[in-house]
């Protein structure tokens, strides 16, 4: 099959040679950690299910061929040749793949979407250029449109991927460095070793997850070192074992030791294929956001994939000339590793079992962050440990967490054949998820026909499968741990994505009538105090029903309001030029206003101080540029006629408006302009223009310059208002957010009733409040609370 001819290129930023490899070099230690430190376990667990060796090697040599014929067909030429282009504007990963559907096919789970978030630079920018739409293809996606729940089925099996890949990130460190601590049994008697291996294994983990919250970004540059030499003994062990003890192993890479071997073992060879898929990962997919395409295709086609043959093939060698081994030493990767240099390579596996570890941990954590982001997951607290490289987070209760479920998986099962069931099924089904998600990308993101999709998933999916039931076989033995930890993660999130759901729907119904602010007047019927009231609401359009319960409960509200809604969407990321839309709520002199602010789902939120600033910067950069219509595009979803203005941040426009506080160097302004108008006070501006009241003898409080662009000229009337705007910042702002009782309507279902009145409730209570998702100030927070009938 033609690829380039059927895959569409995906573009890729043109680097130097120089950085590719460097890239590449450095891939070696965060993405191929895991695959690399497979050999110590495959055969182990392949030939768990005692198939007996006979003096023919068939068994053998069918186990080898089936690891290179699978290394061979999934990640070099399903991952590399095929998946790795369908990266999401770089990221990759299953949710990756889902925000690319649910772009082109508008399914997103996401309730607060809007037409605006389509004129993002990065919404369809991912090198696809649709000339011939199939109508198969449109027919599929008019389906998916109109069916609600077929758009269900899909965001269940993206979560499903999803919750494999954390199960995963539990069972991936147990497995690693249990298997490379079990090297100790060649050095000491059976009884010894039983009292070794497991505390050895857990003091391990123990250490490896206390650590993470230092960050990788400390220790990171000696991962690739670390996987690196671990690649060259294995590989120089491999080709030592080949040519010492049977040069013609080479023989076994034919398919028809797999035929040969399925014939013979039957119901134990087939069992055994749980084993043999624990030679590939999904990693090289999930963690493409931090390096690039081509980078990771040459790491792993010139690095890792001829360095694991030569392992595997060395250890078949050795194997092939030892059928009897004794009963204290089971088959593994250590018996074939020459007595003179176990004990350095033991150090160099534990180390490279840690590296491995350490990049499955940190993937784990990123996709937590993913689905925080589009509400499928309770809220927690995400430290980023590193200011300069991209992805490094740490999140205290998830780590804590996969912790305690590595210590029990290791001190629970303590054999690395149960280990390797499960690890398998969470490998398996991920790569399945993915098969059929891509099947979908192929003919609603790349256009392709619905043939080249039905080939893609019947080619890759039917191998898939075989192994797929090979795993789920071993349920009792094993494999029910990923399902348990899978059903359980799955039923977390589902039950905060549907109330969240519910929850927004309930806002949207109950938002407050345009007309009922336009009957309060201008001072909304009440006392306009100094500030800047901020209401945290997700909706993007009308009144949230918090703003008329507090005005009706207290007396006072603030001169400046602005209707601040932090929302994700589903892209990666949101160019700082495309951060805010801006806009108004009613006429000019209520001096209300609603800014959004969008998101990717690989962003990082700023801190409180810089985010205020951006925020008071966009609405001083819409007051000023209202004028010009060019900058306004319509929505049509919202009410009174509200146009949004998109506005980037302070630090993405260099021609718009800025803000300087007491304390930061303004020396960058020009000379003084004065501009004086009949009755109108004096004032200053300054440079790039800074408006400031003249002094008054009132206390003292933090001086607020706005240094404005000298052309084009603002009026009289944009002017009074930025300087309201200016003294409204002075006196400092108030957040005031929501405290939701969400219960069940009274007639609801009893799966509603358990779902909503008892998961989400549960998980609302113990889940981070909204003050730490958005790194909101303690001390200036007030929360007004309403229950939520849903």
């Amino acid at each position: 099959m033609d690829l380039e001819g059927v895959i569409p290129k995906s573009p890729i930023k043109k680097e130097s040679w120089k950085t590719v490899l460097t890239l590449a070099y450095q891939s070696l230690g965060v993405v191929y950690g895991d695959l690399s430190t497979s050999p110590l376990y495959v055969y182990k667990s392949a030939f768990a299910e005692d198939i007996q060796h006979s003096e023919t090697n068939e068994e053998i040599y069918g186990v080898l061929s089936f690891v290179f014929w699978t290394l061979t067909l999934m990640p070099l030429v399903k991952y590399v040749f095929i998946v790795l282009r369908a990266d999401d504007n770089g990221e990759g990963g299953t949710f990756a793949l889902y925000s690319l559907l649910c772009r082109h096919a508008r399914v997103c789970s996401l309730p607060n979407c809007q037409l605006a978030d389509e004129e993002l630079s990065e919404y369809k920018k991912d090198g696809i250029v649709s000339k011939n739409k199939s109508l198969l293809g449109s027919s599929l996606k008019s389906t998916l449109e109109k069916h609600k729940i077929l758009q269900r089925v899909l965001l269940v099996l993206a979560l499903i991927g999803t919750c494999m890949v954390i199960g995963d990130g539990v069972l991936t460190p147990a497995i690693s460095v249990f298997s490379a601590v079990s090297g100790l049994e060649l050095s000491m008697s059976k009884e010894q070793h039983r009292y070794v291996e497991v505390p050895a294994a857990c003091a391990i983990l123990i250490f490896l997850f206390a650590l993470q919250h230092y960050g990788t970004n400390r220790v990171g540059f000696l991962f690739a070192p670390v996987v690196i030499t671990w690649l060259f003994c294995i590989s120089a062990i491999g080709v030592y074992n080949i040519f010492y003890w049977n040069p013609h192993v080479y023989q076994a890479l034919s398919p028809y030791y797999m035929y040969k071997f399925l014939k013979k073992t039957q119901k134990g060879g087939w069992m055994s294929l749980g084993g043999i898929l624990l030679c590939i990962t999904e990693a090289m997919f999930a963690d493409l956001g931090h390096f690039s395409q081509l980078s990771i295709k040459i790491a792993f086609t010139f690095v890792v994939y001829p360095s694991l043959i030569l392992a595997y093939m060395g250890q078949a060698a050795y194997l092939s000339q030892h059928h009897i081994i004794e009963t204290d030493y089971r088959i593994g990767f250590y018996v074939s590793v020459p007595e003179k240099i176990r004990w350095p390579v033991l150090a160099i596996a534990i180390l490279a079992a840690v590296v491995g570890s350490q990049a499955i941990i940190t993937g784990t954590f990123s996709i937590i962050k993913q689905c925080s982001a589009l509400n499928c997951f309770p809220r927690v607290k995400i430290i980023h440990t590193s200011n300069k490289i991209h992805g490094q987070i740490y999140i205290p209760e998830i780590n804590w967490t996969l912790m305690l479920l590595c210590l029990a998986v290791t001190v629970g099962f303590r054999d690395t054949k149960r280990m390797g069931n499960a690890s398998g099924l969470a490998v398996i089904t991920v790569m399945l998820v993915t098969t059929c998600l891509m099947s979908l990308v192929i003919v609603l993101c790349w256009h392709k026909s619905v043939y080249l999709a039905v080939l893609f998933i019947l080619f890759f999916g039917s191998i898939e499968a075989l192994y797929f039931s090979a795993s789920l076989i071993k349920f009792l033995e094993g494999a029910w741990v990923p399902i348990a930890l899978s059903f359980i993660f799955l039923a977390i999130m589902y039950a905060w994505h549907y109330g969240t759901l519910k929850k927004y729907e309930f806002d949207v119904q109950n938002k407050v009538s345009i007309n009922w602010l336009l009957a309060l007047g201008p001072t909304l019927g009440i006392v306009r105090v100094r500030g800047i009231g901020l209401i945290h609401t997700e909706l993007v359009s009308g009144i949230p029903a918090i703003f008329s319960h507090f005005v009706t409960n207290l007396p006072a509200f603030h001169q400046v309001v602005v209707f601040l809604c932090v929302k994700s969407v589903p892209v990666p990321h949101v160019s700082p030029m495309e951060r805010f839309l801006v806009g108004r709520v009613g006429p000019k002199e209520y001096r209300i206003y609603r800014c959004i602010a969008r998101y990717g789902y690989r962003d990082i939120h700023k801190d409180d101080l810089e985010f205020e600033k951006d925020l008071v910067c966009s609405i001083a950069e819409f007051i000023r540029s209202e004028i010009r219509p060019e900058c306004i595009i319509g929505v049509e979803d919202l009410e009174y006629d509200e146009k949004m203005t998109v506005i980037g941040t302070s630090s993405s426009n260099s021609e718009g408006v800025r803000m300087c506080e007491d304390g930061e160097d303004c020396s960058e302004t020009l000379e003084d302009i004065k501009m004086c108008e009949d009755g109108e006070e004096s004032s200053e501006i300054v440079s790039t223009s800074e408006l400031r009241e003249k002094k008054s003898v009132e206390k003292v409080r933090k001086r607020v310059r706005f240094l404005v662009p000298e052309s084009p000229r603002i009026d009289r009337e944009a002017k009074e208002e930025l300087r309201e705007l200016m003294e409204a910042r002075e006196s400092g702002m108030a957040f005031i957010l929501g405290h939701s009782y969400v219960r069940a309507k009274k007639g609801s279902s009893l799966i509603k009733r358990i779902v909503i009145n008892l998961g989400y409730d549960f998980l609302r209570r113990n889940s981070r409040g909204p003050t730490y998702a958005l790194s909101i100030p303690h001390a200036s927070t007030l929360e007004v609370g309403m229950v939520y009938q849903v």
